[in-house]
């Protein structure tokens, strides 16, 4: 009996120096961890809407009012050429296959989808994970906002519609779902 509490004292002993040195290494790197996601972001802006060279976030009230009509809408950017507004970087969280897929979506002033970019994801390798990839984020650029985006899986047909990666439907749902809130965000508020 002894033997046992002495081993389970040995195991609390181990377990908690492990538990302090991980909070420990957690809030020496928290920082860094936030800066590396806040320059990822800031790419994935540039890449979505290439016309802006800047980015501000969009006004907090508008935020507000925005997050009300669909809870999925995680930050929106004002892109600006100079002193001029060229369009809007908003990233939306929609549930994926394996969780929620980050995805930024970049609109211009005038009306045209400017391109998307898939952020953090826990898609299958091989599969959902090929949401990253440029052949398919490419199928959104110069899309109008005036229609949903639709998934199909065959060869598209119409203008609003994007081929589905093999073996990842509810990935391609998902990835389009993200873009179509950011259209209708775009078409219901900041195109007023």
């Amino acid at each position: 009996m002894r033997e046992v509490i002495k081993l389970g004292l040995i195991l609390l002993l181990i377990t908690s120096v492990a538990a302090i040195v991980l909070g420990l290494t957690n809030s020496v790197t928290e920082d860094v961890i936030q800066e590396v996601e806040a320059e990822a972001s800031k790419e994935a802006r540039l890449e979505a809407l290439p016309q802006a060279d800047s980015f501000k976030q969009i006004d907090e009230d508008i935020f507000s009012k925005i997050k009300e009509e669909n809870s999925k809408v995680v930050e929106v950017y004002v892109g600006y050429s100079g002193e001029e507004v060229v369009g809007y970087a908003i990233k939306t969280a929609t549930p994926g296959y394996g969780a929620n897929i980050e995805v930024i979506t970049g609109i211009s002033v005038d009306n045209q989808l400017t391109g998307m970019k898939v952020g953090s994801h826990q898609e299958t390798p091989g599969l959902g994970a090929n949401a990253t990839k440029a052949e398919f984020q490419n199928q959104y650029k110069d899309k109008s906002t005036d229609e949903e985006i639709v998934v199909v899986k065959t060869p598209p047909s119409k203008d609003n519609e994007i081929q589905a990666l093999t073996g990842a439907t509810i990935s391609s749902n998902a990835v389009t779902d993200g873009v179509n809130i950011a259209r209708e965000i775009y078409n219901s508020i900041l195109a007023e």
